[in-house]
């Protein structure tokens, strides 16, 4: 079985939203033969997703619209998340059918997928126990790396994982990131050089999170050109 992998590179969010929802209907249809992972990066964009509170939210719309922050209410779990350049989006389109129809399963196995990735590179990192996502933990303390939040239809999955790679994070200060108090975010640029480990390029850690990916799902990587993408 295969997994195709999609790279649009620096993308609106609503374009790349739009492309995963035709995806996941090609997918149901069987339109789209085989599983798909979309790699992106987006402009800054605040979403909101089913769970979102609103005092996790800590400016308005207006100000946010003000600093170029886009801001979504989206259809996937989770609480509010954020995204700007420098992170590394994926949003893996994939019939659990065929694997299992377990949506915690399958956070779960999203999560062993960037862990699996991240080791590649030589940066260990843990889940945390009742909180969705991937972490780095040691003497100094706790920092989320990943954030997941997904959707399902007809055990067809979108939306997915949001990876900080080099991004500088000030996105964040306009949220309570994951609706999680005092979390503190990182990127695997940071943590690798804390951890005195060589800081991997933006295209590696790419590379890993695909391996990953294709491990966890014991799927083929096979990467589809962006300018002539299948007709969803």
């Amino acid at each position: 079985m295969l997994l195709y992998t999609l790279d649009l590179g620096l993308t609106p969010y609503d374009d790349a939203w739009a492309l995963q929802k035709r995806a996941a209907a090609a997918r149901i249809s069987g339109a789209l033969d085989e599983d798909l992972l979309i790699l992106v990066q987006h402009p800054p964009v605040v979403t909101l997703g089913r769970s979102t509170k609103p005092a996790h939210l800590l400016a308005t719309p207006q100000y946010l619209e003000a600093q170029g922050i886009q801001l979504r209410d989206v259809e996937r779990g989770g609480d509010v998340t954020v995204h700007e350049p420098g992170q590394l989006v994926a949003y893996p389109i994939i019939v659990l059918k065929r694997h299992r129809k377990d949506l915690h399963w399958y956070l779960r196995q999203v999560e062993g997928a960037v862990m699996h990735g991240l080791a590649m590179l030589g940066l260990e990192t843990s889940r945390v126990a009742g909180l969705t996502g991937v972490w780095r933990e040691d003497a100094d303390g706790r920092r989320k790396l990943a954030s997941i939040g997904v959707h399902a239809r007809d055990w067809v999955t979108w939306h997915g994982v949001a990876l900080n790679v080099e991004n500088d994070l000030r996105t964040f200060d306009h949220t309570v990131p994951c609706g999680i108090d005092g979390v503190t975010m990182s990127t695997v640029a940071r943590e690798c050089a804390n951890a005195e480990l060589p800081v991997p390029a933006f295209v590696d850690v790419q590379r890993a999170l695909i391996a990953g990916m294709a491990a966890v799902f014991a799927l083929t990587p096979t990467p589809l050109a962006p300018s002539h993408p299948p007709a969803w």
